[in-house]
């Protein structure tokens, strides 16, 4: 149980320690121009690799029908925002779609 606490503190501190240096340095930090095009793309790729497992694999296992609620909306939720390029109406449409869907088949 100690060694648990430990871990969690020194988890704690470590992600402490590399928020605020954003914040202690800000202005002073400077990106090499191949670092800031790579940051570029982080948020393009870390959404799908949420979402995508979430969606594909609700249950840890694959998923792939129609009966799928998480599959679904997250369908929606592309179609919409492809569609419209307004993320707020996407979210909310594919909410409703996901919870029609689970209400009707699951």
């Amino acid at each position: 149980m100690n060694s648990i606490l430990w871990l969690i503190a020194g988890m704690a501190a470590i992600t402490f320690l590399i928020r605020a240096s954003f914040l202690v340095f800000g202005q002073k930090l400077q990106f090499p121009a191949g670092v800031k095009r790579a940051l570029y793309y982080v948020p393009v790729a870390v959404l799908p690799a949420l979402v995508v497992p979430m969606a594909l694999l609700p249950r840890g296992d694959w998923w792939l029908t129609p009966a799928n609620p998480y599959l679904i909306g997250t369908l929606v939720a592309a179609a919409v925002a492809i569609k419209t390029r307004k993320t707020l109406l996407a979210i909310m449409v594919s909410f409703a779609v996901y919870l029609a869907w689970r209400l009707l088949f699951v």
